[in-house]
């Protein structure tokens, strides 16, 4: 059954409720839209009893329990909880759900933020880190043991869109009483929902294609009902209580803002998928291009997989060029496509992950090659995307061909030399299947 399909328990479709869930017309005056509640404190009429359940804008907003509302719904989730960024969602996870002595299992490809967060902040407090090829579940069965506290996985990833199999992987990790983790970024509700196949918690990043305008940031962390395992029981408490004790709750405004954007995730979606999949299909026939990495594609490792899992493909697409000093010139010479971190936006963005996004892993055994680039396809018109693309690696076949025949270094389209390329492994290769970063 597709994304869009009326659900056979009855409840309303996926677009449906993306429209409505949280978005009832406001009680005191009727406006169809809700307000923005920019308020930091709420009225009582009896001391310690709230009118709403509001006391405090740190610990709630009406805002906010809107988008907790259709993200819990879409997800399929029990408890959801939204926050000021991505990264403020995996801060909650680990300082909630982690303590010293324990130990979690990352995949190979993993965005180098998550990396940085664990290895510079968690580390110091003895949480081990070990990384294993979580596309490999004897891998995982092998490297997990009584101090996995949770296994982390991205699928697809980011940036390398490895595909990992959340059912299996929730069966290995359950069964040595650890959590497993997923951050759904790349493919959101609408796309694949981690909890249906046994996930104890969903991480989202929801500036992604969630709220899609690139104009917020937030992000938001889910929870399944806590049956899966012994640990999974205490999910729900822990993270209640941490979220009690912080400030990482989303703005009122980024929350409207992303709730907004939630009313036409499905169609956008759509978009970006159809888009992407072209994208791939017309890199894989390029002779400059050596790899593409899109769960669309037969040929992606992960394809299977995705079919299971997925309802569509997602709107990212990396891929590897011939050398780096193509890469480097490709992404300086498209036009419409904006050369900028992040995704998920309507408009199409390129990434350089070795020195952009990933720039923290550029040291260690998960750093990317310089010659693979990530796409986030938007949903402008793809003969507009495609053209840009053909002009900008058609650019890169001038300069790279000017500097063979002048024996020079090749420049860039607006001048500048390129870089010197330094060797590096590719997003799917050169990865050893398990290491171990902790404390001494």
């Amino acid at each position: 059954m597709s994304a869009s399909d009326r659900s056979s328990t009855g409840r309303s479709g996926v677009s449906t409720r993306s429209v409505h869930a949280g978005a009832a017309p406001e009680s005191h005056t009727g406006s169809v839209v809700a307000p923005i509640f920019q308020t930091s404190t709420f009225q009582m009429d009896v001391p310690g009893q709230t009118r709403a359940g509001f006391d405090y804008a740190r610990t709630g907003t009406p805002n906010r329990s809107d988008l907790e509302e259709v993200l819990c719904d879409l997800e399929g989730a029990s408890y959801a909880a939204a926050v000021n960024s991505g990264t403020s969602a995996e801060v909650a996870v680990f300082s909630a759900l982690l303590s010293p002595g324990d130990e979690i299992i990352i995949p190979r490809d993993v965005y180098g933020g998550t990396y940085r967060l664990l290895v510079n902040e968690y580390a110091r407090w003895g949480v081990g880190i070990r990384t294993v090829d979580l596309t490999d579940s004897r891998a995982l069965a092998a490297a997990i043991s009584d101090r996995t506290a949770i296994v982390w996985a991205e699928t697809p990833s980011n940036p390398g869109l490895d595909v990992i199999d959340i059912a299996e992987t929730a069966r290995i990790a359950h069964a040595a009483n650890a959590l497993l983790a997923v951050d759904s970024t790349f493919a959101t509700p609408y796309l694949q929902r981690p909890i249906e196949f046994g996930a104890d918690l969903v991480i989202h990043s929801t500036t992604k294609f969630i709220n899609g305008h690139s104009d917020v940031i937030g992000g938001a962390v889910l929870a399944g009902d806590g049956q899966t395992c012994p640990r999974a029981a205490e999910v729900i408490d822990r993270l209640t209580s941490h979220f009690a004790s912080v400030g990482l709750g989303i703005s009122p405004f980024d929350a409207w803002l992303t709730r907004r954007g939630i009313k036409t995730l499905p169609v956008r979606m759509a978009a970006h998928c159809a888009n992407a999949q072209a994208v791939a299909e017309w890199l894989e026939a390029r002779s400059e291009i050596a790899e593409v990495y899109y769960p669309g594609l037969p040929s992606h490792p992960g394809h299977e997989i995705a079919k299971r899992q997925m309802s569509g493909f997602g709107g990212v697409v990396s891929f590897s060029t011939d050398t780096e000093e193509r890469a480097l010139a490709l992404v300086r010479s498209t036009k419409l496509i904006t050369l900028a971190e992040s995704l998920g936006g309507v408009e199409s963005l390129i990434d350089h992950p070795a020195t952009m996004t990933h720039l923290a892993v550029a040291d260690c055994e998960l750093s990317i090659s310089g010659r693979f680039i990530r796409l986030s396809v938007g949903i402008e018109d793809i003969a507009d995307i495609l053209a840009d693309l053909d002009a900008a690696l058609g650019a890169t076949n001038a300069a790279i061909g000017a500097a063979e025949t002048d024996g020079a270094v090749p420049e860039a389209p607006d001048g500048q030399a390129a870089p010197e390329s330094k060797p590096a492994p590719d997003a799917q290769a050169g990865v050893a299947s398990v290491t171990v970063l902790e404390n001494a």
